[in-house]
């Protein structure tokens, strides 16, 4: 499956003159993560596709492979846009006071400051491409609350804070 370059490359924010960006290009192989450590989030494996670290911080970009029927709980980030893009599957998704539904082949791009939640609806495994612009620590952020011994909402909810993402409602259910 190919993404369209033009409309991935129109969501991309402009890099300023004195951004300085590797000379080089960066492959990661199919299943592989950018740093050869994928992990589990939200009964989720993901791989990191692109990191901030290869473009001056200006987007990561995950590959989910989803199994279970669950999502994020709904949340907001003050500073990053996030774009989805769904590979294989089905998923619901809240946008602001928006629900709707997503099929393979299907984009959604959410702006900072709105409020949003998704869990995948359809039987099987499921991906699901996730952007956020820029890269803000995400990364860190979603690797690192992968390892957190303490697991309860309350340590997870503190976490998120510290990286830009507020939890404000609990997750969605697939119905």
């Amino acid at each position: 499956m190919t993404l369209a370059a033009p409309a991935l490359a129109y969501s991309l924010p402009s890099i300023g003159a004195g951004t300085r960006l590797p000379k080089k290009s960066v492959l990661v192989r199919a299943g592989q993560d950018r740093t050869g450590q994928p992990f589990q989030f939200l009964e989720a494996t993901f791989t990191v596709k692109v990191s901030g670290k290869d473009n001056g911080g200006a987007c990561v970009i995950f590959d989910t492979v989803r199994p279970e029927k669950v999502g994020p709980p709904l949340h907001v980030h003050k500073q990053l846009d996030e774009w989805f893009y769904v590979l294989e599957g089905e998923f619901k998704f809240q946008a602001g006071e928006d629900t709707m539904r997503l099929r393979a082949g299907d984009s959604l791009f959410v702006p900072r400051e709105m409020a949003h939640a998704f869990v995948k609806t359809s039987e099987g495994v499921a991906r699901l491409i996730v952007m956020h612009q820029p890269a803000g620590t995400m990364e860190e952020y979603f690797r690192a609350v992968s390892k957190l011994p303490d697991q309860s909402p309350e340590a997870r909810k503190k976490m998120a804070a510290e990286h830009d993402t507020l939890l404000i409602g609990p997750p969605l259910k697939p119905d």
